[in-house]
This record gives C-alpha cells, sequence and structure tokens, in this order.
C-alpha cells in the first residue's frame, strides 16, 4: 500500500470516528428529559449527574496524555469509541439510579480518550497532508450531530423507549467503527528528520499553551450557551412558541457544518490566523445581536452568526497546539482538550446565574466578551506558514510523506 493510499484511507476512516461521536453524543444529550424520567433523577440531582460526564472525561483526557507515551493514539481511539457506544447503549438499558451513574460514568471515561486520541490523530495527519483538513474532521462531527438529533427527535416523537431508540444506531455504528478502525494513522517519529528532541512540552511549554487553553475554554462557553439557553431565550424573552424556540440550535449546528466544510479553504487561502479572527468577530456580533434582538427572526440572525462564527475556533485550537509543540503535540492536544470540558462546565451555569439575577439579555453580553478574548491571543494560531497555501504542499509534495506507523497501530 502506497503512503498516498494509507493517508487518505486514515483521513476517512477518521473522519467516520467524527461523524459517529457527533451521532452518539447528540443522541445522549437530546433525550437526557427522558433519562431523567426514566430513573427518577430528581431536579436537584441531575446537574450532579451531567457535571459528572465532562469532570470525568477531563481525567480520561489528562491519563491518555500519558497512555498515548506507551500505545498508540489509534490504539486509544480504536477501543475508547466502541466503550463509547456501548456506553450509550448501557444509559438505555439499566432500571435503577446506580445503573445510570455507572453508564455516565464510563461514558465520560471513555468520551475523554476518545476526544483526546481522536484529535491527536486529526492533528498529525494534518501535519501529514501539508494543509488544513482538521476543520473537515470537526464538519464530520457537526453532520453526525445533526443526524443524532434528529434520530432522538423521532425516538421522542414516536415514544420510543431509551434502548429501543439507541439499539439501532449502536448495531449499525458499532461494527463499522471496529473496521474502520483498520485504517486509522498515527504520526511517525519525525523529531530525527526535523531535529526536534524527544521531548515534552518542556520548561514553560504550558505557558505557551495556555492562550490556547483559555480561547478553547471560551469557544466551548459559547458553544455550551447555545446548547443550552437558545430555545429558552427565544420563547422566554423574545416570546416565540414553544415550537420555534427549538430551531434556532438546529440553525446554529447547520451553520456549523457548513462553516466548518468550507473552512479548510479559507485557512489555506487566507491563513488560520485571519480565519480565527473573522471567526471570533462574527461570534461576538452573533451574541451582540441576539442580546438587542427586538424578535424571534433577529434572534434567529444572531444564532446563525454564531454557528458561522464559532465553528473555525476550535478545529483551529487542536491545529495550532500541534504546530506550536511539534515533538509532542500528543501531550499538546490532550492538554488542551482538558478546557473543552471546563468551558462546557463553566457555559450554562454562568448564563443562568446572571439570566437569573439580571437579565438573560445581559447574560448574553457574557460569552461574547468571553469569546472576543480570543483576538487577544490570535497570533498563538500560527505564522504564514499556518495557513498551508500553494507554497507549502509544493514543498510537502517534493519530500517523501513518513507516515509512520498505520493501521496496526503499533
Amino acid at each position: 500500500m502506497t503512503d498516498d493510499v494509507r493517508l487518505r484511507r486514515g483521513r476517512g476512516a477518521l473522519g467516520f470516528s467524527f461523524f459517529v461521536q457527533g451521532v452518539t453524543f447528540a443522541l445522549l444529550v437530546t433525550r437526557i428529559p427522558a433519562i431523567q424520567d426514566r430513573y427518577g433523577i430528581s431536579d436537584g440531582l441531575l446537574p450532579v449527574f451531567l457535571a459528572a460526564v465532562p469532570v470525568l472525561a477531563g481525567v480520561a483526557s489528562v491519563g491518555t496524555e500519558h497512555l498515548v507515551k506507551r500505545v498508540a493514539p489509534s490504539v486509544v481511539l480504536r477501543w475508547a469509541q466502541p466503550l463509547v457506544l456501548l456506553s450509550l447503549l448501557g444509559v438505555g438499558v439499566g432500571e435503577r439510579l446506580w445503573h445510570v451513574a455507572v453508564a455516565l460514568g464510563a461514558f465520560g471515561l471513555s468520551v475523554g480518550a476518545l476526544d483526546a486520541s481522536m484529535n491527536m490523530l486529526g492533528v498529525s495527519l494534518q501535519r501529514a497532508y501539508g494543509r488544513s483538513i482538521m476543520l473537515g474532521f470537526h464538519a464530520a462531527y457537526s453532520l453526525g450531530g445533526i443526524l443524532g438529533a434528529s434520530a432522538a427527535w423521532y425516538g421522542a416523537h414516536a415514544h420510543l423507549g431509551l434502548f429501543t431508540g439507541y439499539l439501532p444506531a449502536v448495531a449499525v455504528l458499532l461494527p463499522l467503527v471496529l473496521l474502520g478502525s483498520r485504517y486509522y494513522v498515527d504520526r511517525a517519529d519525525r523529531t530525527a528528520s526535523e531535529g526536534l528532541p524527544e521531548k515534552g512540552l518542556g520548561a514553560g511549554g504550558f505557558a505557551l499553551l495556555l492562550p490556547l487553553c483559555l480561547v478553547m475554554a471560551c469557544a466551548y462557553i459559547g458553544d455550551s450557551t447555545v446548547a443550552n439557553w437558545s430555545a429558552k431565550y427565544l420563547q422566554d424573552v423574545l416570546g416565540s412558541s414553544e415550537q420555534t424556540a427549538t430551531v434556532p440550535y438546529n440553525v446554529y449546528m447547520v451553520t456549523t457544518l457548513v462553516g466548518r466544510a468550507v473552512g479548510d479553504l479559507g485557512v489555506r487561502r487566507f491563513g488560520a490566523v485571519a480565519v480565527v479572527r473573522g471567526g471570533t468577530l462574527l461570534a461576538a456580533s452573533g451574541f451582540a445581536v441576539v442580546a438587542a434582538a427586538p424578535g424571534v427572526w433577529t434572534g434567529m440572525l444572531g444564532f446563525t452568526l454564531l454557528g458561522i462564527g464559532l465553528c473555525v475556533i476550535v478545529p483551529q485550537t487542536f491545529a495550532a497546539a500541534g504546530r506550536l509543540f511539534p515533538g509532542a503535540s500528543d501531550t499538546a492536544v490532550a492538554r488542551l482538550n482538558i478546557f473543552n470540558y471546563v468551558g462546557f462546565l463553566i457555559g450554562s451555569p454562568l448564563v443562568g446565574a446572571i439570566g437569573d439575577a439580571w437579565s438573560y439579555r445581559g447574560a448574553m453580553l457574557v460569552p461574547m466578551v468571553l469569546v472576543l478574548i480570543t483576538l487577544f491571543h490570535a497570533r498563538s494560531f500560527g505564522p504564514r506558514e499556518a495557513r498551508y497555501g500553494v507554497d507549502h504542499e509544493r514543498r510537502a509534495g517534493e519530500r517523501a510523506v513518513d507516515v509512520g506507523r498505520g493501521g496496526n497501530g503499533v
């Protein structure tokens, strides 16, 4: 098998993994009311269960940082993704409170390992390709999220039980991810050819990574604000109907998919810094429009701008970490991934607390200000070569692609 074929298969297999994770996560979060009803989880206890998932995922991300020093990221991903799917099924099959606690705990631990290893492989593949492809992987995740949310809507509409609703997805996706895992491509040890010593982030390394960690957390605060508060905002503040209130998140997901689908072209043409700055300004404008919206349709416009703007930040943050630490990209990605969950944990309670204490219009200004912090750290997203433009691709094509370990991951 030639290196080019191996890379293409690896890219397709990893894209499918992102897609499956989008489906899986959407199936879980969109059925939270049904999970609460099935297990009799009180309103007071529900936030504890929901917070436990990202906390455990963060712990697993730290563990993955050390695990990949012994085994390849592809091995971690190969086992983590089936465990995520089986954990989802476990959420639907239990009867007692401790059953769902164990299932959600397993989901959190396995999803942390999955997110970290999946983005490690994405960063290394982009490096091997010599051009921006990271946004395409996250576009696959967005597409999976749309399909997963649609499947969950049908399950709720048809009054399907959790197990009945989850089983078809797991039965179809589980064998496919196991088959696709044969084609994952790990990065080779490029340190000898690039003159980079084999080491971790090094002294002061985390200080260099910290601006990207802050950007990641702020981006997910914005994302969780849309996920958790868009429906309530439209209905309670802008006076929409209950049916219309469900539209903003769908619009947000669709625009996220579109933005990520074309985002790699923007990075190749204008560079990562310009794309991140543009996305940040669009996202901040979206929050401002939402906060000032006089009616429902203006609010919809705001959430549309949010989707287009926020969607480019997270994939480019992972890519920037890989460029910043080319000799320790796995470690950088694992530590950066923790702040995904930090933002998720902070976002929803922060907006809710400000909304209750002041107003929900005012609360929308908080993620707007936090997202704008990205502008102050835009240079962390790389120099001119971060665009992976035509000249870079030509130079990459003149070199032999050092793929390293392939489907076996060992």
